[in-house]
């Protein structure tokens, strides 16, 4: 490149051939060091306390992987795959750098390759499975809000209250005694049929509960978002003691359908079905959501929505009915997360939805603020740190996902997709 082009690309805004050359030593630098502190590491583990050795394996782990990534450009190119990278390969090499220490007879530690592949390894993927499990679920209930704040600007912090819903109709469903029979029956059909049955109930209760918030609430104060928090507030508190006052403030205790609980052995992983299954449902909801907002004249109205509603309201459309109708659909989507983390977690009690809306929140941060695909990569992020994270070290897992929110905004304070304009 000349330097006339240097100073066109320059003044377009692109990195000229210098600046170019310069990321490339600076990532091959990383790579190079960051490698050799791992390798290091494994020969001779430097101190004597396990966790600190843990923690100089995942930042050497975690430079060298941003090294090789950034030889590629991929942190430019598709920012979403750069991060999930990162994690996964950086979680990959932590942990089995933490199954091959060993403490030795004279008090220091010792590092076995053996150990880190085979246990390592079996250990990751299980670790995987689960982060993924979790981070699909959290999408679930994640997506509708961010729909909902992309289209209609609204903060519904009483999003959460919706997952509560979801939650307390699997509950009565499972706790009465023809709900008992078919979830305790050894028949796929039986067992599916009744969770579509669930799922079902859950969709009506809370899209008819999200028109009447939508309607009596939010659309008071659709152009304050000071007043849409405190009002939104409200409103999830009051769903939420309506619904201690109808079952109660106790905890309770489920079973998941027969057919869908339990585990089986692939080579040193053991696999949870349910898990297998929420990782299935996720992917599915996220594959049909993307379908609806590509391919549908629906989808096209809410992302022209999303961009300016000026416009839409311009070409004769009704953009307030499809604000109603987004606001009952994240509200669904919601009350449906809510049922398959009842299962997941296999505890019922009033505060099931709220403990989830932090991580809901961090989630739509860092995904970017309307974008169904930002959600659905943030969700993932989540889940699988969150659980590398407590794998490693678990007196610091529920400080990894502010820790992730804080590293994304400083590198992408739009979020990894944004779709809003900022």
């Amino acid at each position: 490149m000349s330097s006339a082009e240097n100073t066109a690309a320059a003044a377009a805004g692109e990195p000229g051939l210098a600046q170019r050359l310069g990321e490339r030593r600076g990532a091959a630098l990383a790579l190079a060091l960051g490698a050799l502190v791992f390798i290091i590491g494994m020969i001779v583990p430097l101190f004597g306390a396990r966790w600190v050795n843990d923690v100089i394996a995942v930042i050497a782990a975690g430079f060298a992987v941003h090294g090789a990534l950034s030889l590629y450009d991929v942190q430019q190119r598709a920012p979403q795959w750069y991060l999930l990278s990162l994690v996964v390969v950086t979680g990959f090499l932590a942990i089995a750098y933490h199954s091959g220490l060993s403490p030795t007879d004279a008090g220091g530690l010792a590092f076995s390759l053996g150990d880190a592949l085979s246990s390592g390894a079996g250990s990751w993927t299980q670790m995987t499975i689960n982060g993924l499990a979790m981070g699909l679920l959290i999408f679930i209930m994640a997506s509708g809000m961010t729909l909902t704040f992309g289209l209609m600007g609204v903060l519904n912090l009483g999003h959460s209250a919706f997952i509560t819903i979801g939650a307390y109709v699997l509950m009565t469903f499972l706790v009465s005694d023809w709900g008992r029979g078919l979830s305790g029956a050894e028949s796929v059909v039986a067992n599916v049929g009744l969770l579509a049955l669930v799922v079902l109930v859950a969709l009506v209760i809370a899209g008819v509960v999200g028109l009447l918030f939508e309607r009596l609430i939010v659309k008071p104060v659709y152009d304050n978002h000071l007043k849409q928090i405190l009002v939104t507030v409200g409103g999830g508190i009051i769903i939420t003691q309506l619904i201690i006052a109808i079952s109660g403030p106790n905890e309770v205790q489920l079973n998941q359908p027969a057919t869908l609980s339990g585990s089986f052995i692939v080579g040193p992983v053991v696999v949870e079905t349910f898990r297998l299954v929420a990782v299935a449902v996720g992917a599915a909801i996220f594959w049909g959501m993307l379908r609806v907002i590509n391919r549908t004249k629906v989808g096209i109205l809410i992302r022209a929505g999303v961009q300016s509603t000026e416009m839409v309201e311009a070409m004769g459309y009704r953009i307030k009915m499809l604000f109603i109708a987004v606001f009952m659909a994240g509200s669904a989507l919601a009350a449906v997360g809510g049922v398959f983390w009842g299962l997941y977690d296999t505890l019922i009690h009033p505060e099931i939805g709220g403990l989830r809306l932090f991580q809901i929140i961090i989630v739509i941060i860092i995904g970017g603020l309307g974008s169904i695909t930002g959600c659905f990569f943030g969700a993932l992020l989540l889940g699988l740190l969150s659980n590398y994270v407590g794998f490693v070290a678990p007196e610091v897992a529920e400080f990894s996902s502010i820790a992730l929110m804080v590293a994304v905004l400083m590198w992408r304070p739009q979020g990894l997709i944004p779709v809003i304009r900022m």
